[in-house]
């Protein structure tokens, strides 16, 4: 990923964004991470005018208030948001859930490994993708 790219991580469980800024430690990669616990909080985000979008985001589907599903149908409405690549990081295995983040237009859909080696894996596909592809905004 390119360093400068800004990652938004949608997560509202502790323990798993102490996980994913430990993988991101361990393979060294250095983007900026924001995290917000929740959809709502994550469009708030989005659209404060102070802040930078994100070059991707990391989505958990499971959470309070607004759900990652509901988030996607948001971000995917708005002219502004709906190109941000989006990477559905979370434990759903529920084939609807893989069906409506696919039909919304998630770029990936990883399911979170108990394992942290396979977890650290995880992260570095999802790096080398985002290395590897040409991201909107990029020169």
């Amino acid at each position: 990923m390119n360093a400068k790219i800004k990652i938004l991580l949608v997560e509202d469980d502790q323990v798993d964004v102490m996980t994913i800024k430990r993988a991101f430690k361990d393979i060294n990669i250095t983007n900026p991470i924001f995290v917000c616990e929740n959809g709502l909080e994550a469009l708030d985000y989005l659209h404060d005018k102070q802040k930078e979008l994100p070059g991707i985001i990391l989505l958990d589907l499971n959470m309070p208030k607004m759900n990652g599903i509901e988030f996607l149908q948001e971000i995917k409405d708005d002219k502004q948001l709906k190109s941000i690549p989006v990477v559905v990081l979370t434990t759903s295995k529920e084939e609807q859930d893989k069906v409506e983040s696919f039909n919304l237009g998630v770029a990936g859909y990883m399911i979170k490994p108990v394992d942290y080696l396979q977890f650290v894996e995880i992260i570095r596909t999802i790096h080398l993708y985002w290395t590897l592809s040409e991201l909107p905004g990029e020169d």
